[in-house]
């Protein structure tokens, strides 16, 4: 009964959803276990490209079952379009099952999600005003809305009676915005409820009863380990609970920590980041220009250019440790096509002297002096190419540079964002 669970190495966005999308063709349950529709993931097949923010990557095959754990924070109305894009492109849903333990993101949270950043003024922390992170913020402060209420007349009625004229005297008395009507938002959201009712259900249950059949799940995660609210670069993290670590995927789907055999983190060939916060190796100059327009990294939720850099290694080595990681993914490798030369951080420096672990600091991380490691770059074309022997010679040696460094073997190179634009090194499942 293998449970695998594939993570984010770095500061998300590193291609998971490219990731799960190949994998799953050899799981029989696939289940998204944290954060919410603040986070994206990007699938092309031959039915299009599509970018999911909480539907599991899995979707694409009929066979198997979607399930979109206890862990996550649901915008309803996102949740509803998300499932009508997909139908109306010809992908069932009816393998679709979302918890009933799931807490849901309401109106208020997204007038308190922008109204609180602007209130932090320099102190912001760059969110996606999605309403995730107050929404998480309710559920660890006991005054959430559950799917299980939601989609229950009654049970919501007594709920929002309750948590509204609290929140609307957040909204009125903290940040001088105007209440919210019980009316309107029953109305509204009672709707939503009826409408996804059908889809709710324990999938606890059904992951413990696939498991005993001895089935394959494999367990998708969100963001990135370096957004920890624990592991990352605290304060700029996320605020989901359960951990974006592989640690937080069996509290997220609802089964034992022992019950995880295998952990799959997933790394770019360079860096990434989104929003504000530290990042050692981000590059300002035209470099990083070039690896952002190459890549297209623009935010899948937000279209927010995103910041680039060369590869981490001092973070990639920590987040491999954190998660245990049984083996890791090297995604974007085509992206470093045309780079005459490469780097690569293999150390930090503060006042000369070498740090041996990620700083738990931000302002330790901002002192840091990254130490590189140049490589020669390829200059040939990779995204046809689907044996690693086949790989031109120093691209070869970049992503063995890379395993080294890292401290864990690289089972699958990604050249491209097609299905089958993968290089399997080691079979992962």
């Amino acid at each position: 009964m293998p449970v695998l669970v594939v993570i984010g190495g770095q500061w998300g966005d590193e291609g998971k959803g490219r990731t799960i999308d190949l994998l799953a063709q050899n799981a029989t349950i696939v289940a998204r276990y944290s954060a919410g529709n603040n986070a994206g993931h990007t699938v092309i097949n031959e039915k299009g490209t599509f970018r999911l923010h909480l539907v599991p990557a899995g979707i694409f095959y009929a066979d198997k079952t979607c399930l979109i754990g206890n862990g996550l924070v649901i915008d309803p109305a996102v949740l509803l379009e998300e499932i009508e894009g997909l139908q109306s492109k010809g992908v069932s849903v009816k393998n679709l099952y979302v918890s009933d333990r799931a807490h849901i993101t309401m109106p208020y949270h997204i007038l308190i999600d922008r109204a609180d950043e602007e209130l932090r003024g320099p102190a912001a922390i760059g969110t996606t005003f999605r309403g995730v992170g107050p929404a998480f913020v309710d559920k660890v402060g006991r005054i959430g809305v559950r799917m299980g209420d939601l989609i229950s007349p009654e049970a919501f009625r007594e709920r929002l009676s309750l948590v509204l004229p609290y929140k609307n005297a957040v909204l009125t008395k903290l940040y001088g915005l105007e209440p919210l009507d019980f009316d309107t938002v029953y109305q509204k959201y009672g709707e939503y409820g009826s409408r996804l009712a059908p889809f709710v259900t324990d999938t606890a249950a059904m992951v413990h009863d696939a498991l005993g059949r001895g089935e394959t799940v494999l367990l998708e995660g969100a963001q990135g380990s370096l957004l920890d609210l624990d592991a990352g670069t605290y304060e700029y993290v996320t605020s989901s609970v359960p951990s974006s670590t592989a640690a937080g995927a069996a509290l997220g789907i609802g089964i034992g920590p022992t019950q995880i055999t295998r952990v799959v983190a997933v790394y770019k060939a360079y860096v990434t980041r989104v929003g504000n916060g530290p990042m050692p190796t981000e590059l300002t100059d035209a470099t990083g220009e070039e690896l952002r327009e190459k890549g297209q990294e623009y935010g899948t939720t937000t279209g927010r250019p995103r910041r680039c850099g060369w590869f981490d290694a001092v973070a990639a080595r920590y987040t491999a440790r954190l998660n245990d990681i049984s083996a890791a993914v090297i995604t974007r490798l085509d992206v470093l096509d045309t780079f005459a030369s490469l780097k690569v951080c293999t150390s930090y420096h503060i006042n000369g002297t070498p740090v041996d672990t990620f700083p738990a600091s931000i302002r330790q991380l901002q002192r840091c002096e990254t130490i590189y490691e140049e490589m020669p770059g390829w200059q040939e074309p990779t995204t046809d190419i689907r044996r690693f022997p086949d790989l031109p010679r120093h691209a070869q040696d970049y992503v063995k540079r890379l395993e080294s460094l890292i401290g864990c073997p690289v089972a699958l190179v990604s050249v491209g964002p097609e299905r089958d634009q993968a290089i399997i090194v080691k079979p992962i499942i």
